[in-house]
């Protein structure tokens, strides 16, 4: 990367950090594009050099965040058997998630308020929003691991961040029905059935039944 673009990955991380740091003690409301660029040190200008309006940074900025959990998700998956099924690794993940975000209550509002799949989805998939994080790119790597042919691989994803994202706004931040650690069996086993929903088949199953 040459300095020229290293400066200008540098002025866009240093809007995102400054608007997170505004939205955490201001909320999202009340603060201003002026507030953000000035706490980072740049003009207007250059804000709608990266981002659209406050939206597309909002956008952006929660796309950012979730991506930084999965990453420290994937990264302790990593740590696990190598031979885990692909159910598994899903609940896996999906554990880490919450149990840092239950950590981080402050992350957790912003996040569990802002984000749903379409925005993320569509976040990540633009090119200038890949250089943080590659969701989709890991994702279809993780599902085609152990060879089975998949029925909507999207809407399989849709479907457990749906289920997740509900969990972590009823459970942790209503406290409503039962705590995670009594819930916590229930949402394996329905992310367990959600794949088996959406598997088509196991391809090397298939093709030599002694597998």
């Amino acid at each position: 990367m040459g300095k020229a673009e290293e400066n200008k990955r540098k002025k866009r991380l240093a809007l995102l950090s400054e608007a997170f740091h505004l939205f955490m003690s201001k909320g999202i409301s009340n603060t201003t594009i002026s507030d953000i660029t000035q706490k980072a040190g740049v003009g207007k200008g250059t804000f709608y050099f990266y981002f659209k309006d406050k939206d597309d940074l909002v956008e952006k900025l929660i796309a950012q965040k979730a991506g930084q959990l999965f990453i420290r998700a994937l990264d302790r998956l990593d740590k696990e058997p190598a031979d885990m099924s692909v159910e598994d690794k899903l609940v896996f993940i999906a554990d880490d998630l919450v149990q840092q975000l239950m950590r981080d209550s402050r992350l957790l509002r912003l996040i569990n308020k802002n984000l749903n799949y379409g925005i993320y989805k569509n976040a990540l998939t633009r090119l200038e929003s890949q250089g943080d994080f590659d969701f989709m790119a890991h994702y279809y790597e993780l599902i085609a691991a152990d060879g089975s042919e998949w029925n909507e691989p999207l809407l399989m994803l849709y479907t457990i961040v749906e289920l997740v994202s509900a969990t972590c706004h009823s459970i942790i931040l209503e406290g409503e029905p039962v705590d995670y650690a009594s819930y916590k069996p229930y949402l394996f086993a329905c992310i367990r059935n959600i794949v088996g929903v959406f598997r088509k088949a196991n391809v090397h199953s298939a093709a030599d039944p002694t597998n």
